[in-house]
């Protein structure tokens, strides 16, 4: 008799599915465009949310349609320091303040950043976790290519064009409080679990 792996349990089974029905929303920069290539847009944080399933809170930004009248709602992953009210400014001429999003050929080098782009346009990759962060190494070919160093410590080269956010993602002193028991784990893993 052969037995059915883990693995094979997982492949059709409802009771594998991650628990996403509390999520609040995937967290993104902008669609990148053509008011954030050439100046900047502001946006102001209208609320700081928890979000099931993930240990940073989430930032709700409320931005203008530059192009339509209305407004455009977008859900970041917050900064510590970040607070509602704050005016966010994202694009290539933005000031280097917490919170603000800009390309990372603009920020000096041991800049501290999160949610920095892989590729161009994909609106946010590295160092997303709570506490985690990444510090900008330095510059080469004229601000065309970028060193990063990772949460990890790994170092990666990303193009200078790639967006990111100035600052550390909030929650990091999230394990400085023990669980202290069992329970506590059941409810803090059933937000994510996949059973």
């Amino acid at each position: 008799m052969g037995r059915v792996i883990r693995l094979q349990r997982r492949g059709g089974s409802k009771i594998f599915k991650a628990h996403t029905h509390k999520r609040v929303a995937p967290a993104r920069f902008r669609t990148l465009d053509f008011s954030e290539r050439q100046g900047y847009v502001r946006g102001v944080v209208k609320s700081i949310v928890h979000d099931s399933g993930r240990g940073a809170p989430l930032a709700r930004v409320v931005f203008r349609d530059p192009y339509r009248y209305k407004q455009r709602t977008e859900y970041f992953v917050a900064v510590e320091g970040m607070h509602t009210g704050q005016f966010i400014y994202a694009g290539a001429k933005a000031s280097l303040v917490v919170g603000n999003i800009l390309p990372v050929n603009s920020m000096p080098e041991g800049t501290i950043i999160s949610n920095v782009e892989a590729k161009v346009g994909d609106r946010g990759s590295y160092a997303r976790a709570s506490g985690c962060s990444s510090l900008i190494i330095g510059h080469s070919e004229e601000g065309r290519k970028t060193r990063i160093r990772l949460p990890s410590g790994a170092r990666k080269t990303v193009k200078g064009i790639c967006r990111a956010m100035v600052g550390i993602p909030a929650g990091g002193q999230r394990t400085d409080k023990p669980l202290l028991k069992a329970g506590n784990s059941y409810h803090k893993a059933k937000a994510k679990k996949q059973n």
